[in-house]
């Protein structure tokens, strides 16, 4: 976050008591707890009525795409659940071909290392969100151990693909009832932090607050980006909620002119079922709507030019992965794909993130083995008990998930644990000892290989991402100094600063997390944060939603 003093760079600890710090839950959580159970249950129930629950596990993969994509809307949730299932059968269908073709260990690993990096990337890439590449590295590093026949493969791919069509339908359901629920959340998510910052900066000299200003400003963007993502088909609901996040950035350039508790009674409004609140001043709102019409029409970024600064992470995760995994085969365990998932599961953004992934995967993996043991009497019960134990832990995965990572792991390495008894029962002393050898094998391994793999362009990306904010900003103030400048192309320039804002802030708290990485141009960063704020209230003020008209042209210079 920002500071409006400008501050060297603070030495880099690895937080231990901070990782375990519970946050609040997310405010839809019982939409991924609940949508799992619908998609899990119906199949494996199936195959229990049918006595072949050996054949749950594939049907499990599919079953668990319904965790993808909640808070997107809905026309861009169907294509992410579509792409989410394509990608969880290509891993499964390489896993389940290296199984049938060879049961060398090592080979194996090095495969499911492939995979999990690929996963990786591509799932950072396309920014499809949690539960992000750990599901499908599950699903594919669990198969590549399961025994398999080339004429077995088209069967289970078959069963996977069943389930992920239902799963599809679980996710997409809540069209039904709610259209514009997504978007519906992410202009209320954007209202509230507008007016925690309104507040914040309140209780200071205006200028302050600069944990909640750029937090107010992550939540309009994502707000913007929710709607844009829903489509080029403009409704009376989408325009109005539009309408309110012009409110929210009207808020971000003027806070002490705002009226926080209107904010937060829209907000409010937005989270029933009731029709989108009016703002009730339309003034230059053509103008924003202009430049969302003009942004819906602009093509996106290819794949391609997001893979590459991805590449460290890449090789974090292939080689973490890999070595995870020999270190299991060498120490005895029957189960290395659990350490290569552990490793795989560690991956953030840096080092420090990943350290704190790291405690919190342990300790979850700890305490979760010792609900396995207590919950394991009632799973051997029979295959209706076993099944509905796998349903209580994903919906205990998903409830507790949000507040800390560790404490929705408390629940997923039982849930893991039971899958394996899916085939048939095994003892429970084993199945514990190799998950704990294996999650400490994972994070050890896998943290020394972030360690050892630095993201040595992290220092490049902030330079570039300052020359953006640079770049933008300065365009924008040409268009603020033209008094013929039209209202598109200046909300154009706008939206693109915000961007760039944003991009920055993400972008230098990734490098500062860093090891072994020059300092950090921090006083840079702070300084063209501000002068970009700057130049975003004065697009606001320029746009006329404030009653004090004009541009502060000092405010606004390159």
């Amino acid at each position: 976050m920002s500071s409006t003093n400008p501050t060297p760079t603070r030495s880099r600890r690895l937080p231990v008591a901070g990782a375990l710090r519970l946050g609040r839950p997310s405010d839809i959580w019982f939409k991924p707890a609940l949508s799992v159970v619908a998609a899990v249950a119906p199949p494996s129930l199936l195959l229990v009525a049918l006595d072949r629950l050996d054949l749950a596990a594939y049907t499990m993969a599919g079953s668990l795409c319904a965790l993808y994509a909640h808070n997107r809307p809905y026309a861009a949730r169907g294509r992410t659940l579509a792409y989410v299932v394509l990608g969880m059968l290509g891993g499964l269908g390489v896993a389940l071909v290296a199984a049938s073709l060879t049961d060398e260990a090592v080979v194996l690993v090095t495969v499911g290392a492939v995979l999990a990096a690929v996963q990786k990337v591509l799932c950072d890439a396309t920014r499809v969100g949690p539960p992000a590449n750990v599901i499908l590295t599950f699903v594919s590093s669990a198969s590549l151990f399961v025994p398999q026949t080339l004429g077995q493969v088209p069967g289970h791919l078959a069963l996977a693909a069943a389930a992920g069509v239902w799963a599809w339908l679980v996710g997409m359901a809540p069209a039904l009832v709610r259209r514009h629920g997504p978007e519906r959340r992410a202009t209320a998510q954007a209202l509230n932090a507008s007016a925690a910052y309104a507040e914040a900066a309140g209780d200071g000299d205006g200028e302050g607050a600069p944990g909640a200003r750029s937090a107010a400003y992550a939540a309009v963007q994502a707000a913007w980006q929710t709607l844009l993502a829903a489509g080029n088909r403009p409704s009376d609901t989408r325009r109005a909620l539009e309408r309110l996040i012009v409110r929210a950035e009207v808020t971000l350039a003027a806070p002490a002119d705002s009226d926080p508790g209107r904010l937060r009674e829209w907000a409010r409004a937005l989270r029933g079922t009731g029709p989108v609140p009016h703002t009730d001043d339309s003034r230059a709102d053509a103008g924003e709507l202009l430049g969302v019409a003009a942004e819906r029409a602009t093509a996106p970024r290819p794949l391609w030019s997001r893979l590459g600064p991805l590449a460290p992470i890449a090789v974090r995760t292939a080689l973490g992965c890999a070595l995870a995994g020999y270190a299991s085969l060498a120490l005895g365990v029957g189960r290395p794909y659990w350490a290569l998932v552990t490793a795989a599961s560690l991956y953030q953004a840096n080092i420090t993130l990943t350290w704190s992934r790291a405690v919190q995967r342990v300790v979850g993996n700890l305490v979760g083995v010792l609900l396995f043991a207590a919950i394991t009497p009632i799973a051997h019960l029979g295959p209706l008990a076993l099944v509905l134990c796998i349903l209580v832990c994903n919906f205990g995965a998903e409830a507790l998930i949000g507040r800390n990572y560790w404490l929705g792991s408390v629940c997923v390495t039982p849930l893991a644990l039971l899958v394996t008894e899916l085939p048939g029962y095994q003892p429970t002393g084993d199945l514990v000892t190799d998950r704990v050898v294996d999650t400490l094998i994972g994070a050890l391994v896998g943290f020394v290989a972030a360690v050892a793999v630095t993201n040595r362009r992290a220092g490049r990306r902030v330079e570039r991402a300052l020359d953006a904010v640079g770049h933008a900003r300065e365009r924008a103030a040409r268009l603020l100094a033209d008094p013929q400048a039209a209202p598109e192309a200046l909300e154009s320039a706008r939206r693109n600063l915000a961007s760039a804002v944003v991009d920055l802030r993400a972008t230098a708290d990734a490098a500062a997390g860093e090891w072994w990485q020059r300092a950090l141009p921090q006083e840079r960063v702070v300084l063209a944060e501000q002068a970009a704020h700057r130049t975003l209230a004065a697009t606001v003020r320029r746009r006329g939603t404030l009653a004090a008209p004009g541009t502060d042209t000092e405010d606004v210079r390159p």
